[in-house]
Parts: C-alpha cells; structure tokens; sequence
C-alpha cells in the first residue's frame, strides 16, 4: 500500500514536472532499479542453505515456477484479447507500437542479471555483506522513490484515467487470469513431481512473493516445501525481468503483467514501464495490490 502512495504522489507531480527533466527521471528508475536487484541479490547470498537448497530443489522448484507462469500468461493473453477490444490494449495490435526509445538490443535485461549476480556474490562474503548492511536496511525507501519516480512518468501522461475507465471491472480480468493460471499450473506440477495437490497449488498461490510464501508454506508443510515454495516463487520474480521484454514484442501489453503477478506493483513494474506503456503500468498497479491481498488467502485456502 505505501508503494501505491507513493505513486499516486509521484503521479500528482507529475502533472507539474519539467517535460525537460524526462528522461533524468528514466535515468532515476533504472539506478533505483539496478540497486534494489542488487540488494535482493545481497539478501539471498546471505540467506542461510540458499546454495544447497537451490542445488537439491533446483529443477521441482524450476517446475512450479514455468508451468503456473506460463499457463497464466496464456489465460491472461486469452482473457484480454476476448474481453478488452481484442487486442488487451484498446484496439492496439498484439506485437505493434511499443514505446519508442527501447530497442531490441536494450540492455536492460542483462544489466537486472548483472546486478542480481553480482548481489548474490556479495552477500555470499560477510565483509562486503556486513558493509552493504546500512544500504539493506534502507530498501525501502530507495522502493518508494522509485515508486514517486515512475508515478511522475504516469502523471506526465494525459488521458491515463479516461483509458483505465473504459475497461471498468474487464481490470479484474488480469488478476483473475493470473491467479487462475497460476493454481492451474500448481495442480498440474503436483501430478508431475506427485506432492499432494494441495500443497502444490498452495506453492504456486504464492504469485511471485517469495519471502511471504517460503515462510508461511514452511510453517504448514515444513522446510523442503517451504523452500520450493521460496525457490519457485523467487524464480517467478527473477524471470518476469526476462519474460516481459519478450512478451512486449510477440503478445500485447497486458499480458506482460502476467508473469509479475504479485511484484507488478513494485519490483517488476520499472521493467513494466520500460516496455509497455503508462496505462498498462497503472494497471500492473492494481493487479499488484489485489494479487500480493490474495496470497495470504490462496496459500491458507489451498493447503
């Protein structure tokens, strides 16, 4: 909810800021961007059996990862051509009119790996993990103004609201699509790796939120599911930094939310911004809040 806030904020200073300093504050959200992959790269090579369990649980933890996200791109892509002018973007082509200053060669996608890397690697050494400590303590105000950043780019926009209005509840469509695929996908890696379907539904009902899912999968199921849960899960946010530039070129724009799931209110939504558009950004907002408010839920209810 503060991340909200804190573009709804961004958002009404958009409506004042320089048209000048654009691209100073593109420059903003991928620093602030590259910095807090970086961090969360810190926080999991500090994670304690991180290595070991990616080792052991590497390949089921790939599975519940792949096949939900994949089965909710496919219902959300589904969904938003029937439902919303066919295309998911008011009458755009699939694959048409991207934003223009991102090319094909962008690097954005292999700069996210380089600072997750990189992050892994020193949060892996106490030394430079113990000197990155104040910087970890602080993420979340380097998230907020990141937030402010890109609700300043949605406020530079007119018409935004008119768009969003249009569609009325077919905004439910993304989330619904999403969360739908997602438990789809859960069942059927459950007939695949033979855990109960219950617990593999409730691993995939963690949409991207990794630490909520790894925690509360862990109390109910003990730690080897609790850290498939986190493992799947991390990997969801990881690959939605690699999925949405693909999609951005071969599906339409609201499909990109789909491999976000819960991080498309935050972590994931600087990428959605970089390859979609500020109507699509706004509504990657609100499938965030309603998809992170269903977690708690589908886990609990699931299991």
């Amino acid at each position: 909810m503060a991340a909200l806030i804190f573009m709804i904020l961004g958002s009404a200073a958009g409506r004042v800021f320089p048209v000048r300093f654009k691209a100073i504050n593109e420059r903003m959200q991928l620093l602030c961007t590259l910095v807090l992959i970086f961090m969360m790269g810190v926080g999991l090579g500090q994670r304690e059996g991180f290595f070991s369990g990616l080792i052991r649980l590497g390949f089921t933890s790939f599975l519940f990862f792949l096949i939900p996200t994949v089965l909710s791109v496919a219902a959300v892509y589904l969904l938003t051509r029937w439902f919303m002018d066919g295309t998911g973007k008011d009458g755009r082509t699939d694959a048409g009119s991207r934003r223009g200053n991102v090319k094909k060669s962008d690097p954005m996608v292999f700069l996210a790996l380089g600072a997750l890397v990189l992050g892994i690697g020193s949060g892996a050494v106490p030394f430079t993990a113990y000197m990155l400590k104040p910087l970890s303590g602080h993420t979340d105000w380097l998230l907020g103004l990141l937030m402010f950043s890109v609700g300043i780019s949605v406020g530079l926009h007119r018409g935004i609201a008119a768009g969003i209005r249009q569609h009325h509840v077919k905004i439910l469509l993304i989330p619904v699509g999403i969360i739908a695929g997602s438990l789809a996908g859960g069942v059927l890696c459950g007939l695949l790796t033979h855990y109960p379907l219950g617990q593999a539904a409730s691993i995939a009902g963690g949409l991207g939120w990794y630490s909520l899912a790894g925690v509360s999968i862990s109390n109910l199921a003990g730690a080897e599911v609790g850290s498939i849960a986190f493992l799947s899960n991390l990997m969801r946010e990881i690959g939605a930094f690699f999925l949405i530039p693909y999609l951005s070129r071969h599906l339409n724009d609201c499909t990109c939310i789909a491999p976000a799931a819960a991080t498309s209110e935050d972590t994931t939504l600087p990428m959605l911004m970089r390859y979609t558009d500020e109507e699509t950004v706004v509504l990657s907002v609100f499938n965030g809040i309603i998809c992170s408010a269903a977690v708690p839920v589908l886990i609990s209810l699931c299991y």
